[in-house]
């Protein structure tokens, strides 16, 4: 039986400095990398060209879905090369990042995503801040949320388009996992539940089935509950796991949503449209003449040259009574001559015309 052991620890020795062996030279080529990285931010900041590409960024998680056929799992190659990236844009340029916070919301969530650990956060109490983070230039990128697939569209983002000069760079979609957080051991402790409007809609069914009992109040974020619910021990907050580890809370109940397929959609705001990459989205909003048929009219370019729209969202204009913006999302690029030929002639039909950006849509999407 020892001889076994001896024969096992052996083998286990050898496979571990095998593993050692490729450890180092993983950190070595992750060295040649940076350096290279350094090259390219002194080409950058010689030529004023911007430090995060989403068009590049979007071509190296490509190369992965298209490279990663082995072992090790194509989605935890994802995360580690967001890493990658992340430390890389720091060497290169350490930008700001602004988001709607406090830490821990759903759209910290987003930016780390989208951004990784490495660059610096900057969070917000309003999405208004946000954009002006942006447009001030206190932040490189901002991010924002924009619509829920059960809730449906942030109208605040939408209206901040309408006099802001940020364009969108980027789209990011997460996966919304409703958690109850307490300082309680168990739901018969709770006395009151606390959460942003969204969650507590998005939770209705098993808060009723659950806590039937219990008052449900609304708060300004997902993590201003769990703030509250880390001074309370007899309160609960519906937030994210993030939220648990942050402000140490138990985790009573995971993925209490209602439905499984609750979707959030971010944007990333900043100053320039990226180039296309074959796989884009373009956004665009626009004010219509008062006559009949004139959506019609506008929206019939798109179908003569089989656009696909995938969304339009009308508000009402604060410029004059009765008159509205529409806000439409359209496949393809500000670049592509179709495209160019539709918006042309939507231009004509229309009272104003703005281009709120050209992005790569989310992998997922």
């Amino acid at each position: 039986m020892a001889q076994n052991d001896n024969a096992v620890s052996i083998k286990l020795d050898e496979l571990r400095k095998k593993i050692s062996d490729i450890d180092g030279k993983i950190i070595e080529l992750l060295d040649k990398r940076a350096k290279l990285v350094r090259e390219v931010g002194d080409i950058k900041r010689t030529h004023n060209l911007p430090f995060y590409s989403p068009d590049r960024e979007t071509k190296i998680y490509e190369m992965i879905d298209k490279k990663a056929q082995g072992v090790f799992p194509k989605k935890s190659l994802r995360f580690i090369f967001r890493e990658i990236m992340s430390a890389s844009i720091r060497l290169e340029e350490p930008l700001t990042i602004s988001y709607l916070g406090p830490e821990a919301t759903f759209t910290h969530q987003a930016a780390i995503e989208r951004f990784g650990l490495s660059l610096h956060y900057i969070a917000e109490e309003s999405i208004e801040d946000v954009f002006m983070d942006v447009e001030n230039e206190r932040a490189d990128f901002g991010v924002v949320p924009i619509e829920n697939s059960i809730e449906g569209v942030v109208n605040y983002t939408l209206d901040m388009f309408v006099n802001s000069s940020v364009k969108i760079v980027s789209e990011i979609l997460i996966d919304i996992k409703h958690n109850l957080l307490s300082k309680a051991r168990s739901l018969e402790e709770i006395k009151a539940v606390y959460s942003h409007p969204n969650a507590i809609g998005q939770c209705k069914g098993w808060l009723k089935k659950h806590l039937p009992n219990v008052p449900v109040y609304e708060t300004v974020s997902t993590a201003k509950a769990a703030k509250i619910a880390e001074k309370d021990p007899k309160t609960a907050a519906i937030a994210s796991l993030a939220a648990s580890e942050i402000y140490s809370l138990n985790v009573l109940a995971r993925g209490i949503e209602d439905k499984t397929n609750n979707t959030t959609r971010f944007l990333v705001i900043g100053k320039t449209i990226p180039k296309k990459t074959g796989r884009d989205k373009t956004s665009f909003m626009f004010t219509i003449k008062d006559k009949v048929g004139a959506l019609y009219e506008i929206l019939s370019p798109f179908y003569e040259k089989r656009i696909n729209l995938t969304r339009i969202e009308s508000r009402p204009s604060r410029q004059k009574s009765w008159s509205y913006i529409f806000y439409v999302d359209v496949e393809g690029h500000i670049e592509d001559e179709k495209l160019k030929e539709a918006l042309k002639e939507v231009e004509k039909l229309t009272v104003f015309l703005k281009i709120l950006g050209s992005y790569p849509k989310d992998a997922r999407w």
